[in-house]
C-alpha cells in the first residue's frame, strides 16, 4: 500500500477525476481525507493498494496529468493501515486521562501520517529526557533533543541527512503537553507538517495535559 498526499483544486469533480486516474494506472483507493484547504485547494490524503505489477511512477503520472493537480507525497504504508481520525486519537485518550500524553504519543504516527514520536520531559536544570517513544523513533538523547527545542512553543523544524546516525533528511514538529512536557513527530523525507497539522497537534496536545 502507499500512502499519497495530492493537491487539487476546490471544485466539485476534482476528487472524481483524480480518484478515475488513479484507477486507470490500477490503483485501489482504500481510504481518503481531506488534510487542509486553501484558496481555492484542497489537500487530500490517500491510501491506495497497487497490483503486484503497478508501479508508484504510473500512479504520479496520472494525477499530474490532471490540470491544476499535484502530487505532494508519496510513501510506502504498513500493510492494514488506515487512517485514524484526532476524533479516535481523542478517544483514547479520555479512556485513560492520567497516560493520556502516552496515548498520544502512540497514536501520533497514524493521526499525522508520521514515522515516529517521543515524549519528551523537561527537567528543574533544563535538560530534556526522552520518556516514551514508539517503536520506529530515535534513540535521542539529551544533546540531541536540546536542537530540537524550545519545548514551550509548537513549531517545525527540517533535519538534514546525517542529524543522526542511520536516520536520512526528516521534518518534525513540536508541540508543549503542559509546562514541562512535549511531544515530537517525525517523518522521514518529508512532506513538511501543513499548518493545519499543526494547529492540530496543538490542540491534541493542550487536551493531553
Amino acid at each position: 500500500m502507499f500512502l499519497m498526499r495530492v493537491a487539487l483544486p476546490d471544485v466539485p469533480g476534482s476528487l472524481g477525476a483524480v480518484a478515475s486516474a488513479m484507477g486507470s494506472a490500477g490503483a485501489d483507493i482504500l481510504a481518503v481525507e481531506i488534510v487542509e484547504k486553501r484558496e481555492g485547494v484542497a489537500v487530500d490524503d490517500f491510501v491506495v493498494g497497487l497490483p503486484p505489477d503497478g508501479l508508484p511512477d504510473a500512479l504520479i503520472s496520472a494525477c499530474q496529468g490532471l490540470d491544476s493537480v499535484t502530487v505532494e507525497w508519496i510513501s510506502r504504508y504498513p500493510e492494514g493501515g488506515g487512517l485514524q481520525s484526532d476524533l479516535e486519537a481523542l478517544e483514547r485518550m479520555t479512556t485513560d486521562p492520567d497516560h493520556a500524553a502516552e496515548t498520544l504519543v502512540s497514536s501520533a504516527p497514524a493521526v499525522f501520517r508520521s514515522q515516529w514520536a517521543v515524549l519528551v520531559e523537561v527537567q528543574p536544570d533544563g535538560r530534556a529526557v526522552a520518556t516514551y517513544n514508539t517503536p520506529m523513533a530515535p534513540n535521542l538523547d539529551s544533546d540531541q533533543l536540546k536542537k530540537l527545542g524550545p519545548f514551550d512553543e509548537s513549531h517545525r523544524l527540517d533535519l538534514e541527512g546525517g542529524w543522526l546516525p542511520g536516520y536520512d533528511d526528516s521534518v518534525v514538529v513540536i508541540a508543549p503537553v503542559g509546562e514541562n512536557r512535549a511531544i515530537v513527530i517525525g517523518r522521514l523525507g518529508g512532506p513538511t507538517y501543513l499548518d493545519s497539522e499543526v494547529a492540530r497537534l496543538r490542540h491534541l496536545a493542550r487536551l493531553a495535559y
